[in-house]
């Protein structure tokens, strides 16, 4: 049995939900871990949620204000699942306690928000996770290695896709994810982000781009209360979607390889149609979020004509042992968010950085920054400038 770590979720609605869950599952997949997550304290603004939370999965404390769990010593490690505008206060108050972050994307509202708070993680000599989750799949994990053997030659491009319905209800509520000042950019922090991690994680640093972006929903009604996730209202005051519903984006990597990058959240018949699809010289590799487990490869000598097959990953692709004895065996969206906590938990045991870190972050909101540049000017954008 290892040490324990006291740990604190602020912001309870589904993802500190999700993060919650993690944090009691990671001992039971990782039992080697050296660190056992004890959640000390949880906080919410709501009335009455971090109360609700700390009663069903055992928080020794609950507050309305997260500066309690920023004061409280108790707490060792924080997970930060506020809305957006939130994330650099917090994440830089947390590091500047002395206390180990993982934040969810992305991380601000700009990558200047992101490099605060990475900033404050480094001098602080804190451990710094990031959710993104997607990168921990199996598959995923699978596909980079197919890619670094040169089991399909040369990369020489890639299409990811990252289209979802949740805000295609025209009675969806107009929250602070579709405010400039809460919410900073609207599809690109919430899907794009993804996109850009799946696209350094795979084919590593995009060195330009150039991007379009569209908002297909432009009014939608103010809710009359506190809401999570995507709550519907109806017949509230209407206000104007302020955030991209939409973005496509041609991207160059320092490879040579090219990229197309499409998000979209009001993708009516599409529910989390997350994927990607890698060409190279000699073969190619995809992936659905949706068949999480199955990897499309192609590769051999053939080039014409060169048949597909599915790759059911399995025990020695990235963490899948920790979940399933054998290959086919289902896992889903919140075995990876436990990877990810173990990812956090070990980074910390060790002193040593696993997983999606702060850095990553800043890349990605960099290039969140270039493509809003880039719709806006219509030109070509290095996401270093």
């Amino acid at each position: 049995m290892g040490s324990t770590l006291g740990v604190a979720v602020v912001g309870f609605g589904w993802m500190g939900r999700v993060h919650t869950q993690a944090y009691t599952r990671v001992p039971h997949h990782f039992p080697g871990l050296s660190l056992r997550p004890e959640l000390i304290a949880v906080a919410d603004e709501v009335p009455g949620r971090a109360e609700e939370a700390a009663a069903q999965y055992g928080f020794a404390t609950a507050a309305r204000d997260w500066r309690e769990v920023a004061a409280d010593p108790r707490v060792q490690a924080v997970s930060v699942a506020a809305p957006n505008f939130l994330h650099r206060e917090i994440g830089v108050a947390m590091a500047e306690a002395g206390k180990h972050l993982w934040i969810e994307k992305p991380v601000g509202l700009t990558a200047a928000d992101a490099r605060a708070v990475a900033g404050a993680v480094a001098t602080a000599g804190v451990q710094g996770t990031v959710g993104f989750n997607y990168r921990n799949a199996p598959a995923v994990a699978a596909a980079r290695e197919l890619i670094a053997a040169g089991e399909i030659g040369t990369v020489t491009h890639l299409r990811i896709r990252l289209f979802s319905d949740y805000a295609a209800h025209p009675e969806g509520a107009l929250t602070w994810r579709y405010e400039r000042e809460r919410g900073g950019s609207g599809v690109l922090g919430d899907l794009a982000s993804h996109g850009v991690d799946l696209a350094r994680f795979l084919l590593g640093e995009i060195a330009s781009l150039t991007a379009d972006t569209a908002v297909f929903v432009p009014e939608r009604a103010r809710p009359t209360g506190a809401t999570a996730g995507h709550t519907r209202s109806a017949g509230g005051e209407l206000g104007p979607v302020e955030n991209e519903d939409y973005v496509s984006c041609l991207l160059r990597f320092a490879s040579g390889a090219r990229g197309v990058l499409e998000a979209c959240r009001v993708s009516v018949g599409e529910q989390n149609n997350y994927g990607f699809e890698i060409h190279g010289t000699k073969g190619a590799v995809s992936w659905d979020f949706r068949r999480m487990g199955e990897l499309g490869v192609s590769r051999g000598t053939s080039f014409q004509d060169q048949p597909v097959s599915t790759l059911y990953v399995g025990p020695g692709h990235g963490e899948y042992a920790a979940f399933q004895p054998g290959s086919a065996n289902s896992m889903g969206y919140d075995d990876l968010k436990v990877i990810e906590a173990h990812n956090f938990l070990r980074s910390i045991a060790e002193s040593t950085p696993y997983g999606a870190t702060l850095e990553d972050a800043v890349h990605s909101a960099t290039a969140l920054d270039a493509m809003a540049r880039s719709a806006e000017h219509g030109t070509w954008v290095s996401p270093g400038d």
